[in-house]
């Protein structure tokens, strides 16, 4: 491909390329923009409309809009604040596992988070972290657990020092992880995974567990 590998997930199907040499396939080259119109009988571009007998939407995924579009609710915390008021300059995390403001809350995403080719290996990883993190709170007695607000700075300092390596790789990409108007902010930055490997991200979170769980505020049973 034209582009770099890592601007698009890599097929791992040894058959899905070769598909595009069928005579019942067609690869439209929409110059990057996508389909922009559909007619009564099926996508236009550049003028020219594809007759259709069905029309499928693959909208793949998101790596750049809010947590809370995401998930599909706004959980609130303490106070009664919504995420997405908390998050309203873009998110803040420690690990993007834990949020000040939002005791308890345990998330698992590539927000401030890991992430990897094989993504299953990272979120599986992340999940078993959580487990022992609650395994570990209720073991010390511990009622809740958040980040304070220099862990979280600290914590998007890493993933800022890591990331400007790749920043200009990423803007070239087509498409590129940014916003949905093809443009990069400080805000969608707030957004950015840890951008080393999985291996890395998931030994970083035993090493901060083995440490005493630096950078949080917890409170205890009575």
């Amino acid at each position: 491909p034209w582009y770099g590998q890592g601007c698009k997930r890599p097929c791992f199907h040894d058959e899905y390329l070769p598909t595009y040499n069928r005579p019942n396939v067609h690869l439209i080259d929409t110059d990057g923009q996508g389909v922009r119109e559909i007619g009564p009988n099926g996508p236009i571009v550049d003028g020219v409309e594809y007759p259709v007998d069905l029309l499928v939407y693959a909208s793949g995924f998101e790596v750049t809009t809010d947590y809370t579009h995401r998930l599909g609710f706004d959980p609130r915390g303490r106070g009664g604040q919504s995420l997405s008021e908390a998050w309203t300059d873009g998110p803040a995390t420690l690990h993007g596992v834990i949020t000040r403001g939002f005791p308890n809350l345990l998330m698992i995403s590539t927000v401030q988070g890991g992430q990897a080719i094989n993504f299953v290996h990272t979120i599986t990883g992340t999940a078993d972290h959580v487990a022992k993190l609650i395994d570990r709170c209720i073991a010390d007695g511990i009622d809740t657990i958040e980040p304070t607000e220099e862990a979280q700075d600290a914590w998007f300092k890493v993933l800022m020092g890591h990331m400007m390596g790749v920043a200009h790789y990423n803007s070239i990409c087509t498409p590129g992880y940014l916003n949905g108007e093809g443009q990069g902010d400080m805000r969608s930055a707030r957004s950015a995974a840890y951008i080393d490997s999985g291996v890395d991200y998931l030994a970083h979170l035993e090493a901060w567990r083995d440490g005493g769980l630096p950078g949080t505020e917890l409170t205890r049973l009575a």
